[in-house]
């Protein structure tokens, strides 16, 4: 049996297993029952011995490559200076640099994977390289930086549920020693799940430089993947519609973020104002205020900043809040150009809340193909690369939209 065999039989087995699982768990006992037992351990043992026997030979080949492909080049380091890899880890990476110049798919990569169109030029990165590219998005993207989303990363299951509060018990009682209690039965939990969608972008490069490059093939392309993939991430956490991707802070819905933490109160129909930015941070809890963070457009910014008292004073000297330039009304904002700018009635203008209230799943599964023949006539690759996301905000009273009149 070859390797893509076993892959193959292991996946079967893994799928089997988890059909008698989902069985015994929909029982009232939750446990497998009569044959279910024996044909469940039959199963394991098959797939513990398909797993162990794919490792060796993995190891096996990578090896065999390293030692008699000849003296393997010298390995230039992208992005971890100092970092110490294993020798498989250097085997995958210099494999990978290969791929990324047009090579095919090599063997110890191809082993690794068993739903990957293996003939066709798709390649799961190794996991050394699929982590400096999310590290780069994470640069790329504020939401994703730390103080701001709950990020969660997942390997195997499909979604993450979240647990919601959606209606809490009424205020307790005053009652006397001897008073019979009043039932409260107004608890009522919801459950929301984070399902990761696909995203993909594709970029290209010259044949040239990626052959002069010698081993920073790699950099290039992660460096503009993570560039599209990051903007296009930060825009669909703030505006995306949900449907097959993420659910945006700015797109209102009862999954999310609701109307009813939209403020309009003193704002007029074509301008922010600073009584209407007070309106908007005393909407927020102040349990919130430690965390909390603005959201807004440079262009609101530049609104903000022109706000003028009575006597035609500058009311943003250095920040609505005395010396501080960073920060409006004593919290620090973010400018991003993926939030709303246009200064029209009923559209929304900016936000502020708890970020950390606003989760993101990742799934680490990095796919690239290169694309040898499409661009040949220009003389360049062309790369696609594919992962999946997903996000929302899970408590909206974290939140409040400032919203023109």
């Amino acid at each position: 049996m070859d390797l893509k065999q076993m892959i193959e039989e292991r996946a079967n087995m893994w799928e089997r297993m988890k059909g008698l699982n989902d069985g015994a768990e929909a029982r009232e006992s939750g446990a497998l029952e009569g044959s279910e037992v024996e044909e469940y351990e039959k199963l394991e043992a098959r797939l513990d011995q398909l797993s162990a026997e794919i490792e060796r030979r993995t190891r096996f080949d990578g090896r065999a490559k390293h030692f008699e492909g000849g003296a393997p080049g010298p390995v230039v380091e992208p992005v971890r200076p100092g970092a110490q890899r294993t020798e498989e880890e250097e085997a995958e990476l210099r494999a990978f640099r290969s791929f990324l110049k047009g090579g095919p798919a090599p063997a110890e990569l191809r082993s690794l994977q068993a739903d990957s169109d293996v003939e066709g030029g798709y390649l799961l990165a190794p996991q050394t390289v699929a982590t400096l590219l999310l590290a780069g998005v994470d640069n790329e993207t504020f939401m994703r930086q730390p103080g701001f989303a709950t990020i969660e990363r997942i390997t195997e299951a499909a979604g993450l549920g979240v647990v919601s509060l959606d209606t809490d018990f009424a205020a307790a009682d005053w009652t006397q020693e001897l008073t019979q209690t009043t039932v409260d039965e107004a608890l009522r939990l919801g459950k929301r799940e984070l399902k990761t969608s696909p995203l993909t972008k594709e970029t290209k490069l010259s044949r040239t430089l990626v052959r002069r490059t010698a081993g920073g093939a790699e950099t290039l392309v992660m460096s503009r993947l993570a560039y599209q993939f990051g903007v296009t991430m930060e825009n669909a956490y703030l505006n995306g519609s949900g449907a097959g991707q993420p659910l945006g802070c700015f797109t209102a819905s009862a999954q999310g973020i609701s109307t009813a933490r939209d403020v309009s109160t003193d704002n007029t129909a074509t301008a922010i104002t600073a009584d209407g930015l007070i309106e908007a941070k005393h909407t927020l809890k102040g349990q919130y205020w430690p965390r909390a963070r603005w959201i807004f457009h440079r262009d609101a910014v530049k609104k903000i900043r022109k706000l003028k008292d009575g006597d035609g004073q500058y009311l943003w000297a250095a920040g609505l809040s005395g010396g501080i330039p960073d920060r409006i009304l004593e919290t620090p904002y973010v400018m991003s150009e993926y939030a709303p700018n246009t200064f029209t009635t009923g559209l929304y203008v900016g936000i502020i809340g708890d970020f950390s209230f606003y989760w993101i799943v990742d799934a680490l599964q990095l796919e690239i193909q290169v694309l040898n023949e499409l661009y040949a006539r220009t003389n360049q690759f062309g790369y696609i690369g594919r992962l999946e996301t997903d996000g929302m905000p899970v408590l909206e009273e974290a939140f409040v939209r400032v919203k023109l009149a």
